[in-house]
């Protein structure tokens, strides 16, 4: 029989509100990792892919831990983003439902910091910080850790370059006597770095779901292409998937942006987000996801973290990734909770040698996508043709007698009639197109 997470030594307040949010089995990497935190007080590394709740993993120990007659800052949660931070506040609201003593804090970059300065000035036992921001506020003396018992790196992996300069600083406000929790979803050497250097050497270490990458849940694949069709298949694609929910990315912001509008002008529900856009537009664009306003986010690596919708059906690499802990991370944001996901990479020929790097490195199976046909691809950029001129705004200010004069050029035309001549006229202009591309290839 399954442990419950009473079986772990979770208090009941914390129980009572995992129910309410229907959360009553604990993942692999809580059933091993909870018991060690809430008894033992050696620093603790956790190893477990992305979307297997090590949020709760870490989250309810600290949340019990918490001594509720103190009113200073006991704990700070380093994230790699703001939007992962204020993932981890909401969810750490929610197990704590029903202990309303217990006060938390996001204070991530990206936004205003005087009214960060202004909550800290309020009873605070919780803080979720990106480094740079807090690094800012300790600059500006306006956050006291000097009594901080935990420290927990979560994503660590995803932190590395930022820690590399920062968690020097931190550190040395930080009490000499505290216990460090590090969380990430892979194990480079980057990271065993940071656990020698600022871990004790009595470290419990537990994995967890490490044989694959996330779960069995994600079918890996990928479709081999030429520079020129790149955008036909990935629209081809995108059509196949209509009203499913999923991320594409791509290596840089200028990436992101042109991919964005291609998709814009071919009407696919889709928004971008990177790193560039101000922090309201992040949120807004962000919301619009996770609320199914829009199917479709285009976005780079790290804008992408906290992102934890669960119907997120698919992920396109537009790029592949430079390292293979991005695939983990990119490929973990489908298969959540449970359910089945595609983890799709687009390749150009001399990238498919890079496919079985990946295989052995993660220990998972690509297997080819077949890739449409010409005349399949025409068809589809035909039918976001159609839909185009369907979704596009009629222009009221055009003159009447303009208007009258081009009616008079189709009005002997019944609609089935003008559909197929608009329809043969488009194919005829599409195939110069493909023909003056090709030619300027050669």
């Amino acid at each position: 029989m399954s442990k419950q997470f009473y079986d772990l030594g979770v208090s009941e307040e914390l129980v009572k509100g995992l129910s309410d949010l229907k959360i009553s089995i604990p993942t692999e990497i809580q059933e091993k990792a909870i018991p060690i935190l809430l008894t033992k007080t050696d620093d603790f590394v956790g190893l477990a892919k992305t979307g297997t709740g090590k949020t709760a993993a870490f989250g309810l120990p600290l949340l019990q831990l918490i001594d509720l007659e103190a009113t200073n800052i006991q704990a700070v949660i380093l994230v790699p983003t703001r939007e992962l931070g204020h993932q981890i506040l909401s969810n750490l609201e929610s197990y704590s439902k029903y202990l309303p003593e217990i006060s938390i804090a996001a204070i991530c970059g990206g936004i205003p910091i005087k009214p960060q300065i202004e909550r800290l000035t309020s009873p605070t036992h919780i803080v979720i910080a990106t480094p740079g921001r807090l690094i800012d506020l300790i600059q500006r003396k306006a956050i006291n850790i000097k009594e901080t018992k935990y420290l927990v790196l979560d994503e660590a992996d995803e932190m590395v370059s930022i820690l590399k300069e920062g968690l020097d600083e931190i550190v040395a406000e930080l009490p000499k006597k505290r216990r460090t929790f590090l969380f990430s979803a892979t194990m480079p050497g980057t990271i065993k770095q940071l656990v020698q250097n600022y871990m004790s050497k009595h470290v419990t270490e537990v994995s967890a779901n490490m044989e694959t990458v996330g779960n069995q849940g994600i079918d890996h694949q990928f479709v081999v292409v030429d520079p020129i069709e790149k955008l036909d298949v990935l629209m081809h694609f995108l059509s196949s998937k209509e009203g499913e929910r999923g991320i594409i990315f791509c290596k840089t912001k200028a990436a992101v942006n042109k991919l964005a509008k291609n998709l814009a002008i071919n009407r696919f529900s889709s928004g971008a987000i990177h790193g560039s856009l101000t922090q309201p537009i992040r949120d807004r664009i962000m919301g619009q996801f996770r609320e199914g306003h829009i199917n479709i986010l285009v976005a780079t690596d790290l804008a992408a973290r906290g992102i934890d919708v669960q119907a997120i059906s698919y992920v396109v690499n537009y790029h592949l990734p430079d390292v293979y802990e991005t695939y983990v991370h990119r490929s973990g944001r489908t298969a959540r909770a449970g359910a089945k996901g595609l983890s799709l990479t687009v390749l150009q020929k001399e990238e498919v040698g890079e496919i079985a790097g990946f295989e052995k490195e993660l220990g998972i199976k690509f297997i080819p996508f077949k890739k449409p046909d010409a005349i399949s691809i025409d068809e589809n950029n035909a039918f976001l043709w159609a839909k185009q001129i369907f979704k596009t705004k009629p222009n009221h200010e055009l003159a009447i007698e303009f208007k009258d004069r081009i009616k008079t050029v189709f009005h002997h035309l019944t609609k089935d009639e003008l559909i197929e001549k608009m329809l043969a006229n488009y194919m005829l202009q599409n195939k110069e197109v493909i023909v003056n591309k090709e030619v300027k290839k050669k």
